[in-house]
């Protein structure tokens, strides 16, 4: 799965979600992208099942371009824990996307062929998002 090799600081604050994002907005490789309609926070496991579910779909008929990465480190603490103690361990990585971001970009198939293979990768993914074509 996808993590950082390493990192400045191992434990970061959860931050705040709202606004577009800024960058990653426009199709730069492919021909056709996955736009994310609503903020949210992605997996690293739920970017692989969607990599997975195009790239199952597509059957090698075309290149994707994953174009998040989950660098946000995410501390949680067992559930029956009392307070205090400090922060969490790590339990897993998180990407940040904003509405408007491309998260998979596609080229080399047709069109029909990349609707049906990102509307199953957008079943694994918990936010809505739409397709766009440069």
């Amino acid at each position: 799965m996808l993590q950082p090799k390493r990192e400045k600081f191992t434990k970061n604050f959860r931050g705040r979600r709202r606004g577009m994002a800024l960058r990653g907005s426009s199709i730069s490789f492919g021909e056709f992208g996955l736009k994310a309609l609503n903020v949210s926070w992605v997996t690293a496991a739920q970017i692989e099942a969607a990599r997975k579910a195009i790239s199952h779909h597509l059957k090698r008929g075309g290149k994707v371009w994953i174009r998040i990465f989950p660098d946000k480190p995410v501390s949680g603490r067992a559930a029956g824990k009392r307070m205090g103690g400090g922060k969490g361990e790590v339990e897993r990585h998180v990407a940040v996307v904003k509405p408007g971001r491309i998260m998979f970009e596609v080229a080399g198939a047709p069109e029909h062929l990349v609707r049906e293979a990102f509307k199953r990768a957008t079943a694994k993914l918990p936010l809505l998002t739409k397709m766009v074509s440069k």
